[in-house]
């Protein structure tokens, strides 16, 4: 099959080559950076042109590991240029309290020159960390949107697949990259160009940045019934300041014998054991995320008393939210 070959335009060939950094950060997840990567190497190919150079960067070493174990050679930060067109930082794993001086006097160097930064997965975490999407929007993984909300509320965030405002471009990761990456090109060098490299993916439709990341709770907890679904989003926006079973019912628009009747029959649990069990949930996301003292993750999640929420948090998980957290900094 012959490869389909793209024209430039006059107007954007006197763009020239775009330079591209990548920084990776140990731990990313391989499909975070193929999505970031391969488009743009389709790009040139299919343009027979090289419209794209990418240069990759480690945030530490010179080596750097995805969660699988595969490693790509990068330059070491130290070494690392500064005239890009744009950088991308792509990160996984937990990178909320991920801690890199080197890292963030170089993302703030890139800044004031005025190389816009994108992030991907969990980089959008660490260029908020060194308060890089200052009054920009931006969006991460869904995994940490919750966690980093916590840590300020000053933060613009949206549950999308990707944002881009003005310099900063970011992505939830995984597939939703490809849908920025296709966005970019199309940018750059025009729709033809863009849907080539989407199709060449089989990526046919091209989704809108505002997608939502992940199934509705219908298709996570298998409910139909509306009003049971319309609980299910009360107690989840509701976590930190609990209602009770009769105010839930009220506002369903159902009563509490036959919300818990549907509850029962669809989950095997009553309306209050599923609330704590997400409330549970929920604080195990933000003690291994976050640093938030575990009084605070305890009345976050609706738990009047350290002494209760340990109670409760070692019942369901088996070990206690102190142990948790230390096992997840790799100290248990």
């Amino acid at each position: 099959m012959s490869t389909p070959i793209y024209h430039q335009s006059s107007l954007f060939a006197e763009h020239g080559v775009r330079k591209i950094g990548i920084i990776l950060v140990e731990g990313y997840a391989l499909i975070s950076l193929a999505a970031t990567i391969e488009p743009l190497r389709a790009a040139n190919t299919l343009s027979k042109t090289k419209l794209y150079d990418l240069t990759y960067i480690a945030a530490e070493g010179d080596r750097v590991l995805s969660s699988v174990g595969i490693g790509v050679d990068a330059i070491a930060l130290k070494n690392a240029p500064i005239d890009f067109d744009l950088v991308f930082l792509v990160a996984g794993g937990n990178p909320i309290p991920y801690e890199n001086a080197g890292l963030g006097r170089y993302l703030m160097r890139l800044a004031r020159h005025n190389v816009p930064l994108g992030g991907v997965s969990g980089g959008p975490a660490i260029l908020a960390r060194y308060g890089l999407m200052r009054h920009r929007r931006f969006t991460i993984h869904w995994e940490h949107f919750d966690s980093l909300k916590e840590m300020s509320q000053d933060f613009n965030l949206e549950k999308s697949l990707y944002v881009i405002d003005r310099d900063r471009y970011t992505s939830a990761g995984g597939t939703g990259t490809l849908d920025l990456l296709m966005h970019l090109v199309s940018i750059n060098h025009g729709r033809v160009l863009a849907q080539q490299v989407s199709d060449w993916f089989m990526h046919t439709e091209t989704r809108l940045s505002e997608a939502p990341q992940k199934a509705g709770l219908e298709q996570k907890y298998n409910i139909r019934h509306p009003a049971a679904l319309a609980a299910v989003e009360l107690m989840h926006s509701n976590l930190a300041d609990r209602f009770t079973l009769n105010q839930i019912a009220s506002r369903a628009y159902i009563s509490s014998r036959q919300l818990n009747r549907i509850f029962v029959e669809t989950l095997n649990m009553s309306v209050m054991e599923f609330y704590r069990q997400i409330s549970l949930d929920r604080a195990a996301q933000l003690l291994m995320q976050t640093t938030l003292p575990i009084s605070e993750v305890a009345l976050a999640t609706g738990f009047s008393n350290a002494s209760h929420f340990t109670k409760a948090f070692q019942a369901r998980f088996e070990t206690t939210p102190k142990a948790m957290r230390l096992a997840a900094r790799g100290l248990g």
